[in-house]
C-alpha cells in the first residue's frame, strides 16, 4: 500500500474497495458530520494518483455517495418532523441541536440557494438536507441542487489531493482556513441581519407617513377649459 497519514479506517476502505469505498466513506459523513470531508476527498485524490483507484471513478462515486447520505437526511427531516428530529439530534453524540436549527434558519432565509451553496461549506454541507426535508422542498429540485453542488465540492478536493500526491493532507490546511473565513462571514451577515430589522421598521413608518401626508393635498383644477 502507499504511503498516506490518513485514517487506518479508511485507508483499508479505500484499499478494499477502490472507488465504492470512498463513496461510501462520503456518506457516512453526511450522515455523521464530524467525519470530514475534507480528509476523506483529498485522499481519495491520492490514491487515485498512486493507481489505487481510477479518478473518473472517484469522482462518480465520492458525488453519489454525497447525494445518497444527503437523501437520508432529507427523508429524516421529511418523516421525523421537527419536534422529534430535535430531539434526536439532542441524543446524538457530536451533533448539536443548534447547528440543525441553524441550518434551518438558513435555509428558511437562502431556499433553494442554502441547499446548493450549503453542500460548498464545512458542517452545513450535511445539515442542510434536513430544514429540506422538514420543507417538503420538491425531491427532483433538491436532487438536482444537491449533486450540482456536491459535485461541484468533491471535483475540487479530489483533484487537490490528486495534484498534491503524498502532501494532499496540506488540504486540511487550506479547509481549517475557509472554514473561518466563512464564520467570519456567516457572523457579518446575521450583525447586517438584525441591524436591518433594527432600523428598517423606524424608517418605513417615517416614509409611510411622509407619504400619506403629501397625498392628502390636491392642487385645484383649472377651469380653462371649460
Amino acid at each position: 500500500m502507499s504511503e498516506s497519514t490518513g485514517p487506518q479506517w479508511l485507508d483499508t476502505l479505500i484499499d478494499e474497495f477502490g472507488a465504492p469505498g470512498a463513496g461510501l466513506a462520503i456518506a457516512l459523513e453526511n450522515l455523521f458530520p464530524p467525519l470530514p470531508s475534507e480528509v476523506i476527498l483529498p485522499l481519495a485524490g491520492f490514491a487515485a494518483s498512486t493507481g489505487r483507484m481510477n479518478l473518473y471513478a472517484a469522482l462518480v462515486w465520492t458525488t453519489a455517495g454525497s447525494v445518497i447520505g444527503a437523501l437520508a437526511l432529507y427523508g429524516l427531516g421529511a418523516g421525523l418532523g421537527r419536534e422529534r428530529l430535535l430531539r434526536l439530534a439532542d441524543r446524538l453524540p457530536l451533533v448539536k441541536v443548534r447547528d440543525v436549527e441553524r441550518a434551518e434558519a438558513w435555509f428558511a432565509r437562502h431556499g433553494a440557494k442554502a441547499v446548493l451553496l450549503g453542500r460548498m461549506i464545512p458542517l452545513f454541507r450535511s445539515l442542510i438536507s434536513v430544514p429540506a426535508g422538514l420543507a417538503r422542498m420538491p425531491l427532483l429540485q433538491f436532487l438536482g441542487l444537491t449533486t450540482l453542488g456536491s459535485a461541484i465540492w468533491n471535483t475540487t478536493f479530489v483533484l487537490a489531493g490528486y495534484a498534491l500526491g503524498e502532501r494532499w493532507s496540506q488540504v486540511t490546511d487550506v479547509v481549517s482556513a475557509y472554514s473561518k473565513l466563512v464564520l467570519v462571514l456567516a457572523l457579518c451577515a446575521a450583525a447586517v441581519a438584525v441591524g436591518v430589522r433594527v432600523i428598517g421598521p423606524g424608517r418605513g413608518r417615517r416614509r409611510s407617513g411622509s407619504g400619506a401626508g403629501s397625498a392628502r393635498p390636491r392642487p385645484p383644477r383649472s377651469r380653462e377649459g371649460r
